[in-house]
C-alpha cells in the first residue's frame, strides 16, 4: 500500500509538508549551510594578475592582491575558509622542493596577507612538494623511486613555515607514510601546537584531479602517483589510514575525492570523532560545468545536490571550488532552486 496515494482530483493535493517550500525546508534534517564549505584559491606570482583555467570554468590562478579581494568575498559569503595552493614558476622548482621551505616565497607572502586581511576566515595551507618538485611528485625522487623517509622532514619543515606566516591548519596531501607525527611534533617544537593538522587521510589514486594538475602546473613529469596514493578498489585501507592519523596527532581527516567516495565519507564518520572533510574536487566540479554549458542540466542545482550528498554522507565540512557560488544561492532561498 502506498503511503503517499496519488491525487485521483485536480482539487486534491499533496500533503502540506511538499506542498509549501518553507516548511518542507524546515523539515529537513541534512541542510547544508555556507559555514562549512571551504573555497580553494590558486595564487601566483605577480601583480594584479588573472589567469583564468581552461579546464575549470570559474577558477583562476591569482596574484596576491587580487586574492586578497576574493577571501574578502569568502568572509563576507561566510565560508568557513580557503584552502590555498601556490603557482610556484619552473625556474624556482627543484628535486627537493626547496623554494616550499622559503620564508618570503609566495606561500608565505600569501598567507600573510590573507590572514592580515581577513584574521577570522581559516587558512588551510597545502603541504606537499608536487608544487616546488622538478620531478611534478609530491615526495623527493631518489633513483626513479620516491623516498618517504627522505622526504618527511621537507614536509615537516614546510609546514612550520606555513604556521609561522599564518595558517590556521597545516593541510598534508602527500600521502607519505608517518608524515601526521613529523609534523606534528615540529610544530609542537617551534611553538605551535595551536596550528591544527587537516590530514588528506583517505586520498585516492583518482581520475578527476586533471584540471587541477593543469592549474597548479604540477603534473608529475614521469610516472604517476599510484604509489603513494590509495587503491580505489580498497576500501578498508581507509580505516587504517584513518586509525594511523588519529594516532599520530590528526585534527581533521580529508576524503578525497567526494561523490565517487560517498561510502568511504560515511565509513569514516562511523569510525572516527574527529571532523569529517570532504573534497569535491577539480575533475567533479569541471563536470558540473561542462554539462551544464551544452544544456543538460543546471549547474546550481547540480552543484547544491552535490555538495548535500556529501554532508549527508558525514561531511562536516567540504572543500569545493563551487564554495563561493553556492553560499550565494544558500543565501538566497531553501536547500536547491525550485
Amino acid at each position: 500500500m502506498s503511503l503517499h496515494p496519488i491525487p485521483t482530483s485536480l482539487h486534491e493535493s499533496p500533503p502540506l509538508h511538499r506542498a509549501r517550500v518553507a516548511l518542507r525546508t524546515r523539515r529537513s534534517t541534512d541542510r547544508l549551510a555556507s559555514r562549512q564549505l571551504i573555497w580553494p584559491l590558486f595564487v601566483q606570482e605577480g601583480v594584479d594578475q588573472v589567469t583564468p583555467i581552461a579546464s575549470m570554468p570559474g577558477c583562476a590562478r591569482v596574484s596576491i592582491d587580487r586574492a586578497i579581494e576574493q577571501v574578502a568575498e569568502a568572509s563576507c559569503a561566510g565560508l568557513a575558509g580557503i584552502a590555498l595552493f601556490p603557482v610556484v614558476p619552473d625556474h624556482l622548482k627543484d628535486p627537493r622542493g626547496q623554494e616550499s621551505r622559503n620564508r618570503d616565497g609566495l606561500m608565505a607572502r600569501a598567507i600573510r596577507a590573507m590572514k592580515a586581511a581577513v584574521p577570522d576566515l581559516l587558512i588551510l595551507s597545502d603541504v606537499a612538494l608536487d608544487p616546488y618538485s622538478s620531478d611534478g611528485h609530491d615526495g623527493v625522487v631518489i633513483d626513479g623511486r620516491i623516498d618517504n623517509d627522505e622526504t618527511l622532514p621537507l614536509l615537516a619543515e614546510m609546514a612550520v613555515v606555513q604556521a609561522q606566516a599564518g595558517a590556521d591548519l597545516v593541510a598534508p596531501s602527500d600521502m607519505m607514510d608517518g608524515r601526521i607525527g613529523v609534523i606534528r611534533q615540529a610544530l609542537d617544537e617551534a611553538g605551535y601546537p595551536q596550528v591544527g593538522i587537516c590530514s588528506y587521510a583517505v586520498k585516492y589514486a583518482s581520475a578527476f584531479y586533471g584540471p587541477f594538475r593543469e592549474a597548479l602546473e604540477s603534473a608529475p613529469r614521469v610516472g604517476d602517483k599510484r604509489t603513494y596514493q590509495m587503491d580505489p578498489a580498497n576500501h578498508r585501507e581507509a580505516l587504517q589510514e584513518i586509525r594511523l592519523d588519529e594516532d599520530e596527532g590528526a585534527d581533521w581527516l580529508m576524503v578525497k575525492p567526494g561523490l565517487p567516495y560517498l561510502d568511504i565519507v560515511s565509513l569514516v564518520r562511523s569510525h572516527s570523532a574527529l571532523p569529517v572533510v570532504v573534497y569535491h574536487v577539480s575533475g567533479e566540479y569541471a563536470m558540473l560545468k561542462a554539462a551544464a554549458a551544452v544544456g543538460l542540466f543546471s549547474y546550481e542545482e547540480a552543484l547544491l545536490e552535490s555538495l548535500g550528498s556529501m554532508h549527508r554522507a558525514g561531511a562536516d565540512l567540504i572543500v569545493t571550488y563551487g564554495a563561493l557560488d553556492a553560499a550565494r544561492l544558500l543565501a538566497s532561498g531553501p536547500d536547491s532552486p525550485e
